[in-house]
């Protein structure tokens, strides 16, 4: 009886999501094991090349549980990557100073978009559209080439620092050598943000008071929650994770140019319904987002591993499994309006 209510409440999403991912990644395990997929490094390679998109998704995430939504991440992302390059690489500004620049940056774009949502009272999808636009235009403006970092040692040793795990999860080369898996400081940053982002959400007035505002606003002014002021505070971090999400994506790239991380916000948004996170707000797990990720990352994985399919079979795939979830929703939310006649 306890399964039975707990699956029927909002964990339900997230275990049909754990169940997608481990039966993806198992499949890939038992077809692909001759070509490593089975191997540790293989799962933190994943990890590795979408540490920005967990930032991303994550933030993304935490508005959506208010019944918002912002769709100028990718944009923000690619513009914060330019000014990273840019300030680098043409101005010889320090690494540090450039990542102060640019995540002052994105809270001050936050809490614009957050005024303007939250005490003005505008639809997020108008404002994070034009917040989309400018950000992109301000990206070419900078430049419209291509700025790789070259100058700056100390970044580039940063992004490339391999942080090495444990010897015994890794696995014997042809030569009998056993290789270490590793890490790249971008994964710790990713994963420490998920774990805050998870902590404020379950454990703190704030998250309470973000799925009361998404679940009904009127009742949660009722409550006596100031909704202004709660989804205000929301965007502004979650313009700051975007620009947070930006260094992490630079530091896998290390350049920066015009269509850097184009339609990136889109892969946030569904990263995030994947993982559960309802478009109408109210219902999402930061951990369901992570599996949302990385359901994104291992059909990557097994495109790659099977050779022969393009690229964008990856988002064909994607977007089947989306609108899987998206009907899901619509179904239990049909199924609760039923309920309560």
């Amino acid at each position: 009886m306890k399964l039975n209510k707990k699956l029927d409440s909002s964990n339900f999403l997230l275990f049909v999501t754990v169940c997608l991912f481990l039966f993806m990644y198992l499949l890939g395990i038992v077809i692909y094991h001759d070509a490593g997929f089975g191997r540790t490094q293989i799962l933190l390679n994943m990890f590795i090349d979408n540490a920005g998109l967990l930032i991303a998704a994550s933030g993304m995430t935490m508005v959506m549980i208010t019944g918002g939504i912002d769709i100028s991440v990718g944009s923000v992302i690619g513009l914060v990557c330019m000014i990273l390059s840019y300030s680098m690489e043409r101005m010889g500004v320090s690494a540090g100073a450039a990542i102060c620049i640019v995540l002052l940056f994105g809270l001050v774009f936050g809490a614009f978009q957050g005024w303007l949502i939250s005490y003005m009272q505008l639809q997020p999808f108008i404002i994070t559209l034009a917040g989309l636009f400018g950000c992109r235009g301000l990206t070419a403006i900078i430049s419209s080439e291509q700025i790789a970092i070259t100058a700056n040692k100390g970044f580039l040793a940063f992004a490339g620092k391999d942080i090495y795990l444990p010897a015994f999860l890794g696995y014997h080369n042809r030569k009998g050598v056993l290789i270490a898996p590793f890490i790249h400081p971008s994964v710790i940053i990713a994963l420490l943000t998920v774990a805050v982002i998870w902590y404020v959400l379950k454990y703190t007035r704030f998250g309470r008071n973000l799925y009361a505002i998404g679940g009904n606003e009127q009742s949660a002014l009722l409550m006596g929650i100031n909704v202004k002021r709660t989804k205000f505070i929301a965007y502004v971090v979650e313009g700051f994770l975007a620009s947070l999400a930006g260094f992490v994506f630079c530091l896998n790239t290390t350049s920066g140019f015009v269509e850097q991380a184009r339609g990136f916000e889109m892969e946030a948004i569904s990263s995030a319904v994947i993982g559960g996170t309802m478009l109408t707000g109210g219902v999402g797990s930061v951990v369901g987002t992570v599996f949302g990720v990385l359901i994104k990352a291992t059909i990557e994985t097994l495109i790659r591993c099977q050779g022969t399919l393009s690229s964008w079979w990856n988002k064909i795939v994607l977007s089947i499994i989306l609108c899987f979830f998206i009907v899901l929703q619509s179904v239990i939310i049909m199924a609760k309006s039923k309920s309560k006649k």
